[in-house]
């Protein structure tokens, strides 16, 4: 069991680095890609007005007016304890980012990306030396059959490099209930 754990945590940060490199070459572009992944808002859907990841819970709530009204079962990095600081710790940011763009086509299925690194998070990585990373996301299963033997075990391990993990269907949800630009608070 603990050479497949290590399997998966491998593969996903294979996965969540590729993730990253294929949201970065979309988004932020050209104007016309940026249209592609605008946030439509529906008519007369409820959003959410702010983000809540609770790391020790492995929760993700979508709050409105102060109360959550949908809640998701997440995957963090593979080290999950602590702020990121750098590029490949596998540590899942804490702190107060905001929802700026989402790519619908990434290695993942659909994917919405998290403003880390903020400025603090630069300098503190500047002053020891270290690249502090970056294109964290919310995102949900690896896209493509090739990894589809491993769907139950992303579910319930951590196994980023850092983003947040959902599954598909929490993402469709997510997707649909916060706009960009939303603040997004992840606590430890």
């Amino acid at each position: 069991m603990l050479a497949l754990l290590r399997y998966v945590a491998g593969v996903g940060v294979i996965l969540c680095l590729s993730s990253s490199v294929a949201a970065m070459s979309v988004l932020p572009g050209s104007a016309s890609q940026r249209a592609q992944e605008a946030f439509e808002p529906r008519r007369g859907a409820a959003f959410a007005d702010k983000v809540v990841v609770k790391k020790s819970q492995r929760r993700l709530y979508l709050m409105r007016d102060g109360e959550p009204f949908r809640t998701y079962r997440i995957s963090l990095g593979a080290n999950p304890l602590g702020h990121k600081e750098r590029q490949g710790d596998s540590r899942t940011p804490e702190g107060r980012y905001v929802i700026d763009w989402r790519n619908s086509r990434s290695k993942f299925y659909k994917s919405l990306h998290i403003s880390y690194p903020n400025f603090d998070d630069r300098l503190s990585a500047q002053r020891k030396g270290w690249d502090p990373g970056g294109a964290i996301m919310i995102h949900g299963e690896p896209r493509g059959g090739r990894f589809a033997h491993l769907r139950d075990v992303v579910r319930y391990e951590d196994w980023t490099e850092g983003c947040i993990a959902v599954s598909n269907i929490a993402v469709d949800e997510i997707w649909r209930y916060v706009a960009d630009g939303t603040p997004i608070e992840i606590d430890p």
